[in-house]
């Protein structure tokens, strides 16, 4: 599954819980990863939480403990703006 429908699953689930509850309640969905994929409770054990109060604080726990493998690019962007007093790349005309 997607980051997004790992967070939709995260969401599903009724707060507080400790990390073990939370792992065994979603802990066998599968994050789709570009070189295979891992658990959820395998990403969860890795946040370093014992329980989480509420959707979000688990949300942003798991997104910090996925691996570079689940985000794509490392340090890639090609939306980010030139930042301020560096000369950007040329426009390009098609």
């Amino acid at each position: 599954m997607t980051l997004r429908e790992t967070a939709d699953v995260l969401t599903a689930q009724d707060y507080p819980l400790t990390a073990a509850e939370l792992a065994s309640a979603c802990g066998d969905h599968e994050l789709d990863e570009a070189d295979g994929g891992e658990t959820l409770r395998a990403v969860i054990a890795r946040t370093g939480e014992d329980r989480f109060e509420t959707a979000t604080e688990a949300t942003f726990a798991v997104y910090g403990a996925v691996g570079e493998s689940a985000v794509g690019r490392v340090g890639y962007s090609d939306r980010d703006p030139t930042p301020m007093g560096v000369d950007g790349p040329e426009p390009v005309s098609f």
